[in-house]
């Protein structure tokens, strides 16, 4: 699986076609009004909807508070995407609403799969502000590899200081909504939702020295650790400052961290590799250090990650 890059701003405007639905003045018999999605067909979950013709445009709106996983889908031609559809929307639940599944059955809203020239199913796409986030990602994934994706595409959007959470859409089937978040993060959370990224590494801080091996912690507490690194830093200063001086451990350092941010984790992953073969001493041990927090943010499962830790080894021996 080859996890696209996250950034906010989209290529593809989709408000033309929000906007023909919204000119048909109504919606189909039995079908929900615009602006209140139904619960899926193809999958459930307390933030899961179905997105049809007539209910696209509040789609796009959530997607304005936080992102959504928009899965297209079509249960006659292709069983597994509908598959699919339901997997994202059970990893979506995990996440407590800062992930809204939206399924698209291209069988029953054609419009939109022609709107949007979908060349396959399945296939994903995440939206933000109204608009695609991330190249499409075509095929089907297992449940593990979603969460994957899931969780890379989580880190990005806490590097970017993109907090919003969705609201429920409906009930599962026993009366109860979706799972809550794990109470253990919840502080920290609260902390990074609130702007307060100094007490966000200190609630880390404490869940990883009370266990060790708690990856999700010491992930989160790393990601808020470059939040920290970088706050009030003007990115052309700090650009300016690395390329003047190669060896300059702090500015290199610092820019890899504003890489990070942008969701250019190759990048700065070359950059601290590069920098540990022109150092020595304190400063290589420094350069290395910060290219461990930074694999640790990312997932050490990451492939990127493993690419890095062989670059580094390379470079070290």
């Amino acid at each position: 699986m080859t996890q696209q890059p996250f950034s906010r701003p989209g290529a593809v405007d989709l408000s033309g076609l929000a906007a023909s639905s919204a000119q048909q003045g109504g919606s189909a018999a039995g079908a929900p009004a615009a602006g209140a999605p139904a619960a899926s067909s193809g999958a459930s979950g307390a933030y899961a909807v179905e997105a049809t013709q007539e209910t696209f445009q509040s789609v796009l709106e959530a997607s304005m508070t936080a992102p959504v996983v928009l899965v297209f889908h079509s249960p006659s031609r292709s069983p597994e995407s509908t598959t699919l559809a339901r997997d994202v929307a059970a990893v979506a639940d995990e996440y407590d609403g800062r992930f809204l599944a939206a399924s698209v059955d291209i069988d029953a809203s054609p419009q939109i799969a022609q709107a949007m020239q979908i060349p396959q199913v399945p296939l994903m796409l995440v939206l933000l502000d109204g608009r695609p986030a991330t190249q499409p990602i075509p095929g089907a994934l297992s449940p593990d590899e979603l969460r994957t994706l899931f969780q890379q595409l989580f880190q990005q959007l806490t590097a970017q200081g993109i907090t919003g959470r969705h609201q429920p859409r409906h009930r599962d089937a026993g009366g109860e909504q979706g799972p809550a978040a794990d109470p253990r993060y919840a502080a920290a959370q609260d902390a990074l939702e609130a702007g307060d990224i100094d007490r966000a590494v200190a609630e880390y801080q404490k869940l990883v020295d009370g266990n060790p091996a708690d990856t999700e912690a010491a992930a989160g507490l790393a990601m808020a650790k470059v939040l920290q690194r970088t706050q009030g830093v003007d990115l052309n200063a700090a650009r300016a400052a690395a390329a003047a001086d190669p060896s300059d451990v702090a500015a290199q350092t610092l820019v890899a961290d504003l890489d990070m941010l942008g969701g250019h984790v190759e990048d700065a992953f070359q950059r601290l590799v590069d920098l540990v073969r022109r150092t020595s001493g304190a400063e290589r041990d420094t350069a290395r250090e910060h290219l461990l927090g930074l694999f640790a943010a990312v997932g050490n499962d990451d492939p990127r990650v493993l690419k890095g830790r062989q670059a580094l080894a390379s470079a070290l021996f």
